[in-house]
């Protein structure tokens, strides 16, 4: 088992990409899977989720919160920069309203779920990174609505709905969190707490393929439908992924961060929200249609991203020893 395990780490970005593919694959010939695939998003979120916080100390977690720099460096970039760079990307659709909303939704919103998985990969403070979910989460929840106001508007924020963000972050955050806790109390007490933990510890590459072709498979169909009408975004998408490692880099500069911490910020500041606000885009009128569909083609170029992210963060941020600082 652990040849098996070791083996699957060593080639896990060409899993991923074998991953990505096959849920293409499946989302296009069995495009009738969609509502099953989409159905099970979350379920397989929160495993990967599970596994993801039974690998972190909670005490880490913890002591995480007193990094003050480290926070302000994340929320300063999610909730002051990356709003910028969207206000100027959003501007090229903003003739047609679907998508400028699309667009605003989803690089709005910072990504509380599996940016720590793919900052784990990356060697980033994923610990860190939890600790910030929380606030990452609230902050998004009472300034969408002005950012929204802003950059398309008052009518696009009367449509918006902040039931989906809650439900989210109880379902793929907070039980998940909890369930950790309890197997690591166990675990320092019981055999069987110790084998859940290296068993899904274990588990985490096979976990993220799925999640992946979950993800891809469920909506890929729906995208290629306005394939030609959503071709006008994937540029800005790119830009974004783009820009935001330089982005990540300076504000670690300001705030001197160690390479871990940078990692963690690139790839805060990268992820999105997608996931969490396609609900809010689903709930739109039908004038709107094009915007959940904006949102989820935002995924699909993301997650091909991040796996391109877990090989070029740490060629960004060599180590010198273990104490490399930003300057």
């Amino acid at each position: 088992m652990r040849r098996l395990v070791n083996g699957w780490d060593r080639h896990q970005v060409s899993l991923y990409v074998a991953a990505i593919l096959f849920g293409g694959l499946v989302g296009v010939l069995a495009p009738d899977a969609a509502p099953v695939l989409t159905a099970a998003t979350n379920p397989v979120l929160a495993l990967l989720l599970f596994a993801t916080f039974l690998g972190v100390p909670l005490i880490e977690v913890g002591r995480s919160f007193r990094d003050l720099r480290f926070l302000g460096a994340v929320l300063a970039l999610n909730f002051v920069v990356v709003p910028l760079v969207v206000w100027g990307l959003s501007q090229f659709v903003a003739d047609d309203r679907g998508l400028l909303i699309g667009v605003l939704l989803v690089l709005l919103t910072p990504c509380v779920d599996y940016v720590i998985v793919f900052t784990g990969l990356a060697g980033g403070a994923k610990a860190r990174l939890l600790a910030a979910t929380p606030l990452l989460m609230f902050l998004q929840i009472v300034l969408l609505p002005a950012y929204l106001w802003l950059f398309a508007g008052g009518e696009a924020v009367a449509h918006i709905e902040l039931a989906p963000f809650i439900e989210a972050f109880v379902v793929i955050i907070v039980i998940p969190l909890i369930a950790a806790a309890i197997v690591q109390a166990v675990a320092r007490r019981h055999h069987t707490g110790r084998a859940i933990e290296q068993v899904m510890a274990g588990a985490m590459v096979p976990l993220m393929m799925l999640t992946l072709a979950v993800v891809i498979g469920s909506q890929i169909a729906a995208v290629g439908s306005a394939a030609l009408t959503l071709l006008r975004v994937v540029p800005l998408y790119v830009a974004f992924l783009v820009l935001m490692p330089v982005v990540g880099l300076a504000a670690s500069r300001v705030g001197r961060l160690d390479v871990p911490q940078t990692r963690a910020v690139i790839f805060s500041g990268a992820t999105r929200n997608s996931l969490v606000v396609l609900p809010l885009a689903l709930a739109l009128p039908a004038e709107l249609a094009i915007a959940p569909l904006a949102v989820v083609t935002q995924t699909l170029i993301e997650l091909v991203g991040m796996v391109v992210f877990v090989r070029l963060v740490p060629k960004l941020t060599p180590t010198a020893g273990s104490t490399w600082v930003a300057r």
